[in-house]
């Protein structure tokens, strides 16, 4: 049971968390805005949040019209802030980039402003995930009792300030996590998994628990020396490619939200790209190196081996 004072802590932050977006969002009203160009994607409906996902159909959204559209973003934290019929469990994207004019004290109380926003985004998250030593399957009913409805995959975002580079070009990342483990690492999370003595639909417990079983019958049966890897798929995501020509270097993030630029000069404007719709069939790859060959030993957890085996 989490402790009192750990609840305090998680109220207290949210609250914090509430006021220092609402104070960003009134500061980013006043700057001037030089230039905006968002992408609101398709909203992903309740049930719909495992579906593979082919096409992403972009629409453009410029000046004032982007800039509070991007605002009311960075404060979507509750539930409450969007359509029931939109999936809890993916969040909200609106990649693009809002341009303002800011000289030196405006410059210094927008970096001031964010950094603490992300200070206590990053607070939250511990709270959440360290601190309330809570397994992830339960974090949900304690930040739920506690904090109702609030959208923990929007809260955790970071806000991401740059200063002046040379041009923001966007496009997509379809990649994979693909992590190294051992027979060992696995066998102990199917017997934590095993002890836990839950099931997962539309099994029931005993259907759940001789699956479980298979899984480890298989790992264990694996000879001696092989190789085990997990590749789970990424779903497709927005990117920002930032250019900087006096660096001469390019960096690309994730923009899952809108990017805030501040430029010194209101001549030198970055030249922000357009958001093409994403299309999975027809992806043109620069260089796409050969994989390493791999079997896929159990489905669930996008676990492969090196070696031809019995699927789990």
């Amino acid at each position: 049971m989490p402790r009192y004072d750990l609840v305090e802590d998680l109220r207290l932050c949210a609250s914090q968390l509430e006021q220092a977006l609402a104070a960003l969002q009134q500061q980013l009203t006043r700057l001037p805005l030089l230039v905006g160009r968002v992408f609101s994607l398709p909203p992903v409906v309740k049930g719909t949040e495992h579906d593979p996902v082919t096409q992403i159909s972009v629409t453009q959204h410029l000046g004032d019209e982007a800039r509070q559209r991007a605002l009311q973003h960075y404060c979507r934290l509750f539930i409450q802030h969007q359509s029931e019929n939109i999936s809890t469990k993916a969040a909200v994207r609106l990649p693009g980039a809002l341009c303002f004019a800011a000289d030196e004290q405006q410059h210094a109380l927008l970096h001031q402003q964010v950094k603490q926003n992300n200070r206590l985004k990053a607070e939250l998250e511990r709270i959440i995930t360290v601190d309330s030593g809570l397994p992830s399957e339960a974090r949900f009913d304690f930040v739920h009792t506690h904090l109702r409805g609030l959208l923990t995959l929007n809260a955790y975002r970071t806000i991401t300030l740059l200063d002046a580079p040379d041009s923001v070009r966007f496009g997509w990342a379809n990649k994979q996590i693909i992590k190294n483990v051992t027979p060992q690492e696995i066998v102990a999370k199917l017997e934590k998994s095993l002890k836990a003595g839950r099931a997962q639909a539309p099994w029931t417990r005993e259907q759940w628990a001789e699956k479980v079983q298979e899984e480890l019958a298989a790992v264990r049966s694996l000879p001696k020396g092989a190789r085990l890897k997990i590749k789970r798929p990424v779903k497709v995501q927005p990117i920002a490619r930032i250019w900087d020509k006096e660096q001469q270097k390019q960096t690309q993030l994730a923009c899952p939200s809108p990017l805030l630029v501040l430029c010194p000069n209101r001549q030198q404007v970055p030249a922000l790209g357009e958001l093409l719709n994403y299309d999975a069939e027809n992806i043109s790859h620069r260089y796409k190196p050969q994989a390493e060959q791999l079997w896929l030993l159990i489905p669930r957890l996008h676990l492969y081996c090196d070696r031809p085996v019995g699927k789990a």
